[in-house]
Order: C-alpha cells, then structure tokens, then sequence
C-alpha cells in the first residue's frame, strides 16, 4: 500500500506539523483523528485527486509531526494549528473532511477561530458528551506507569487498542502503519501523552454552540462504531445539517479501514453539488 507522502514542514506554535497535497482544483482540507495520522487517508486521497486538490497534515504530537516531552497536543491547540495552516495555504472556503479528533478540530475551528468551509464531512466525530473509553480514563490517571511499560506490553496494548476501532479484523499492513509512529523512546510517551490530555472541556466548550452551519454539511456514522455510539451522529446531524445521519452498517469507528467508500462516496456527492 503507497503510503502518503508529507515532503513539507510548518512551524506553528512552536511545533513542527508535517503535511502534503495531492491533485488538482479546488481545495478540500481532510483531518484524521485519534490515535492515527495522516495515513488514514492513503486509500480515500487517490480517489479524489482527479476532483481537488487535497491537503493532509498530521495533527501536533501525531504521525510524522513533532513529539516531544512537555507537549500542548490537546484538542485546545489543534484548532489554532489548522488555522494557521489555512494561512499558510492560503485557503479561504476549502471543502472539509474530517474523523474522529479532525470533527472535533472542525468544529472548534468554525465556532472559535472563524473559519469557514465549502461543505464540511463529518463521520465518527468527537462532537458531544461523553466520549473517552476506559483505557483513556485509566491513562488520565496513571500516565507515568502507561508511558514505562515494557515495549512488548505497550506494543500489545496498543495492537488490541487500535482493533476496537475496526469491526474487520486490521490488517499487518494497518496495524504497522497505525502503530509505527507510537513505537519506541519518543513515540510511547507520545502515544500515553495525547491520551492523557483527551478533556471532554475542549468540546463542552463548543457543543452548546451548535446550529445550522453556513455550508452544506453530511454526517455519517459507522453503525457498529464502538467507541462513539451511532445516537451521537444522529443528534450531530439533526443539529448541523439540513439531512439525516447516514448509517453505514458493518462499519466501526473506523470508517476508513472498514468502509472506505462510503466516506469517497459521500464527499463525491457532495462536491459535485458545489
């Protein structure tokens, strides 16, 4: 599987957030979640290359951008890190795309920095109250014991964290790309740290924010979805867009392992509206 690639470097907050662009047309911004990267997106990107020109990043603290020791990779700093990229790309009124932490750092983008978009896909989302699994609030409270363990531990935890996001069974080639970056001195740590830092705060700031939303907006939602049940996207969409949460059966969290065109077909139609 070709993996994307992230030739470039932004400075922002004084990190460095790695990201690539592929295609060609109007812009369309896509935004991967927790605990994943960019690379989320290596089968969806070629399917859209031909429509827009794609822009990809990994998130502060994840993927390819910098980790390191005494980091901000809360959901408070990603939003300001996606504004800055619109800056520094030059976007206006991009199409966007986003999963899981991505929906959140829409979300926050839109409701606190101003940002606007062309049509906003949401799927799996972190959008409303509750969210965080029992190995989050474990972590939350014991970070320091999580991020010493034994790598065959860490790396086993980790394996078994990362299937309950799917409801096929992941793939040696999805487990490794997933898994690589939370691997060994640097990337352990990190893996326990943004996990540590996961506060429901950075989304009751926004959630009574809530309306109908100057662009087109489609949510969708992985029926069997596990950590994020399926009610969430179905108030989501009832409160932000003009049509129904789309239920996309034998599907879990992630929709981009499990049922990746569902989410080609959904930004497909949507583009082709604009």
């Amino acid at each position: 599987m070709n993996m994307l690639a992230l030739p470039y470097t932004c400075f922002i907050e004084g990190n460095a957030v790695r990201w690539g662009k592929m295609g060609r047309g109007a812009p369309l911004v896509v935004l991967h979640g927790t605990p994943f990267s960019s690379q989320v997106w290596r089968r969806i990107v070629p399917q859209l290359v031909d429509h827009r020109t794609v822009y990809y990043f990994d998130l502060v603290g994840y993927g390819q951008s910098e980790m390191r020791q005494g980091q901000d990779v809360s959901l408070g700093v990603q939003n300001r890190v996606l504004a800055a990229l619109f800056g520094e790309w030059g976007l206006v009124r991009p199409d966007v795309l986003a999963h899981d932490f991505g929906g959140a750092t829409a979300l926050r983008g839109y409701y606190l920095n101003g940002l606007r978009y062309a049509s906003l896909t949401l799927f799996d989302a972190v959008s409303q109250a509750p969210w965080g699994s029992p190995l989050v609030q474990h972590v939350r409270q014991h970070e320091e014991a999580f991020a010493g363990m034994p790598d065959y531990m860490h790396r086993a935890v980790l394996r078994e964290y990362l299937q309950t996001a799917a409801v096929q069974p992941l793939s040696e080639e999805a487990l490794a790309v997933y898994m690589t970056p939370w691997i060994g001195e640097v990337g352990q740590p990190a893996f326990y740290r943004q996990i540590a830092q996961m506060d429901q705060v950075y989304t009751d700031e926004i959630e009574e924010q809530y309306e109908g939303m100057d662009c087109p907006v489609t949510v969708l939602w992985g029926e069997e979805d596990g950590w994020l049940p399926v009610h969430q996207g179905i108030s989501l969409a009832d409160t932000l867009s003009d049509k129904s949460c789309i239920r996309v059966p034998d599907c879990g969290h992630l929709m981009q392992e499990d049922r990746p065109e569902a989410v080609v077909a959904a930004v497909l139609k949507t583009i082709a509206r604009a």
